[in-house]
């Protein structure tokens, strides 16, 4: 079993990161077993596909890779890189470029969603970066690949296009590509906006008190948490009881995951008590969770030497892996080398 998945460079990381994607990503890491392993990148050649900001995709680049090692991922333990330091992730998006086709990438709702009614004025980038998504599990002879309900369409792309390769220049008995499975993760809770619960918690909000950040002390945490919009009603002691409460939702929501327990627990203990004893609760348990990762995250940002180092082995692993399955592709598709 090998597992490979990744993530866009954002930098400013926040709670909802940390339980939104990077905590499956250690838990997938913790589940592994001898023989197995897992492949986790950060996605910056896909950040150039929509317009950016060299310096902020630099920054995030970093601040991810601090983030991701500060919340478990060991680099001894998995490979862990960015996609620039690998170049054979887009030597190969070009190679199966000639296999991919174009009615097939115009299917792509992403493409859809992203590109609006301007589509011509969309870089090639935009349109072709499924095809990149490919290149990122099919170098690796991935078995399986975690996937959310949005991304589902582009491993069957990756599927398609393995297929079509291994038919088109493969024997039947030597294939050059796996073809990779999806595997669901645990459904991540849905973190929204301390100061807007219908709103997902985003580094973009102008707000800063809309979010808990890693890099965010103890006392800024309380505050914030303090400060988070509510109503003035006690907690209902029954999930149903939140019903058209989006604020108070977004918290106990909150107190669960962190908690690693469900809404229905947090009910239990809490219900018919006030904001006033469950926002210093929140707090606390937030604040123990937290220090450890926001301590190990400064100390990296801080020491650009060791995320340097952790970044530059992992990329070096991470070619040797590759290797053998871009020289395959070339030699099956008759370029001279």
């Amino acid at each position: 079993m090998r597992v490979v998945s990744g993530i866009q460079p954002t930098g400013h990381l926040h709670l909802g990161n940390y339980l939104g994607a990077i905590r499956n990503w250690v838990r997938m890491q913790d589940d592994m077993q001898d023989g197995e392993q897992c492949l986790f990148f950060l996605a910056d050649l896909h950040a150039i596909s929509m317009p950016h900001d060299p310096a902020e995709l630099h920054r995030g680049t970093l601040e991810m890779a601090a983030a991701v090692v500060a919340c478990g991922i060991d680099p001894h333990r998995s490979i862990l890189f960015n996609q620039a330091q690998v170049p054979a992730h887009a030597e190969m998006q070009w190679l199966l470029n000639g296999t991919a086709r174009m009615g097939w990438l115009n299917r792509m709702t992403q493409w859809k969603d992203k590109a609006g009614k301007n589509r011509e004025g969309q870089s090639v980038a935009l349109f072709a970066y499924p095809v990149l998504q490919a290149a990122d599990v099919l170098l690796y002879q991935t078995t399986h690949v975690p996937v959310g309900e949005d991304q589902k369409q582009h491993l069957e792309l990756a599927r398609d296009i393995a297929q079509k390769f291994n038919n088109d220049f493969a024997g039947e008995d030597t294939p050059v590509f796996t073809l990779p499975e999806a595997i669901t993760p645990p459904q991540a809770a849905r973190i929204m906006s301390l100061r807007d619960g219908s709103k997902k918690m985003s580094k973009s909000d102008p707000s800063e008190m809309s979010r808990i950040e890693l890099a965010d002390d103890a006392d800024t945490v309380m505050k914030k948490v303090k400060k988070a919009k509510t109503d003035p009603e006690p907690l209902p002691s029954e999930a149903g009881g939140l019903v058209g409460r989006a604020e108070a939702l977004n918290l106990v929501t909150i107190y669960a995951a962190v908690a690693d327990t469900t809404v229905e627990a947090v009910l239990g203990e809490y219900g018919g008590e006030g904001f006033g004893k469950f926002k210093p609760a929140l707090g606390e348990l937030l604040v123990e969770t937290l220090r450890p990762i926001s301590t190990r995250f400064n100390e990296l940002l801080d020491d650009r030497e060791a995320l340097d180092a952790i970044l530059a082995r992992g990329a070096s692993e991470a070619r040797e892996l590759a290797r053998p399955t871009l020289d395959a592709t070339y030699s099956a598709l008759g370029l001279v080398r």
